[in-house]
């Protein structure tokens, strides 16, 4: 292992344990614009964004879940009108120059959290944005994940 590799890691691991409040809010931001997109806030969906958030490792040893809860309802809060999904959009977009694990990751938990009942086209467009603000390629990665279901329309 060089130097380079020894301090990014180091780096990594301090990050963990301090937390890392630019990924939580991006994971949290993201799952809220896709929770709220279809006009319902369904708890199951809730309940796939904290799980997800919570995978990973970074977040799960900086966070609680009360925290996590409490920033998750925020940004559902947020998402509610245009000005906090733009906002929400913000926070997802802070960490477009991270590693693109991380970035996937916090698309991935976006996309479960669509993908409960199929995803709709409200839901794809969220999606769509998200995948933007990240640097990420949203078809790519909704190939990784079988889909539960085929897409469902929603007119909200």
């Amino acid at each position: 292992m060089n130097l380079t590799q020894l301090l990014t890691r180091f780096r990594q691991t301090v990050t963990a344990y301090a937390g890392d409040e630019a990924l939580m809010q991006a994971g949290v931001s993201a799952a809220a614009n896709v929770i709220v997109a279809d006009g319902e806030v369904a708890g199951a969906e809730f309940e796939t964004a904290l799980t997800g958030v919570l995978a990973s490792p970074i977040l799960e040893k900086g966070y609680d879940v009360l925290m996590l809860e409490e920033a998750l309802y925020e940004a559902i809060g947020r998402a509610r009108t245009r000005a906090g999904r733009t906002d929400n959009l913000r926070r997802v977009a802070a960490i477009a120059g991270r590693a693109g694990e991380q970035r996937e990751g916090v698309f991935l938990v976006a996309a479960d959290v669509a993908d409960h009942d199929g995803i709709a086209e409200v839901e794809h467009a969220a999606l769509a944005e998200i995948a933007a603000a990240l640097l990420v390629n949203k078809a790519a990665l909704l190939q990784t994940v079988p889909a539960r279901t085929a897409i469902r329309r929603v007119t909200a």
